[in-house]
């Protein structure tokens, strides 16, 4: 399987129709753009350990499109810790009327950022090096944005930490994340949640509901772990 091939855009095809997502060939096609992009820059600068063409496929950018299903569809989004652009860049492919800011604490890897905003003529999305801390000091950018998303933040409990105060009134905050977050659940109990590990808990402060799925083609689970701010 080589990447942009008709077997790799059909595994992402059929992927995606697993979510209950449509892509259409021209989708597909900026997908490859990406990959081979990436595949080609992390030859120079570590991007990802992730380079076999059916990993891309699977494990970058299908295990990024499931986040569309909650998203609303003009979001003003931030992706924390974006790396080679996942999930931000290919939810900015299927739906373009997404606000997206990307940020990475890496210089070389926003130039790689840029680099692919630019060759896939993208519009209304950018890519700052930056870090989440630093950004939240930026009047701008403060309580701006109704989504945070993040699969890079290795806690929930520092996701929220940074999160916050980037996100503004309505706003809601996602972190992607593999395997069992029960353990993760019970320590929001700490900062409002209540006891936490249900699907869904209501504290004071929050509320969360915990949206799981299974990435296609391999054996592995996932859970969308969306955290709101209670009216």
């Amino acid at each position: 399987m080589q990447i942009g091939s008709q077997e790799w855009s059909d595994l992402i095809i059929e992927g995606a129709g697993a979510f209950g997502i449509d892509l259409h060939p021209g989708q597909t096609r900026q997908f490859a753009v990406h990959a081979t992009e990436l595949v080609r820059w992390n030859q120079k600068i570590n991007i990802t350990a992730i380079t076999d063409p059916f990993e891309v496929a699977v494990k970058h950018f299908l295990d990024s499109l499931p986040v569309a299903r909650v998203l609303p569809k003009d979001a003003t989004l931030l992706d924390i810790g974006s790396g080679g652009g996942f999930p931000g860049l290919p939810l900015k492919v299927l739906m373009p009327s997404l606000s997206i800011t990307l940020i990475d604490a890496s210089r070389k890897k926003v130039s790689f950022l840029k680099h692919v905003i630019r060759t896939l003529k993208l519009d209304n999305i950018e890519a700052l090096h930056v870090r989440a801390e630093d950004l939240a000091n930026a009047p701008h950018y403060r309580n701006r944005f109704n989504v945070i998303i993040s699969r890079a933040v290795s806690s929930l409990e520092l996701f929220r930490r940074l999160a916050q105060p980037l996100l503004n009134d309505e706003g809601a905050m996602m972190a992607l994340k593999g395997g069992v977050i029960v353990d993760e659940m019970k320590k929001l109990h700490g900062w409002g949640f209540g006891e936490g590990g249900d699907p869904k808990t209501v504290g004071r402060q929050f509320s969360v509901t915990v949206d799981q799925f299974h990435l296609p083609f391999l054996n592995i689970n996932r859970s969308i772990v969306i955290i709101r701010k209670m009216k």
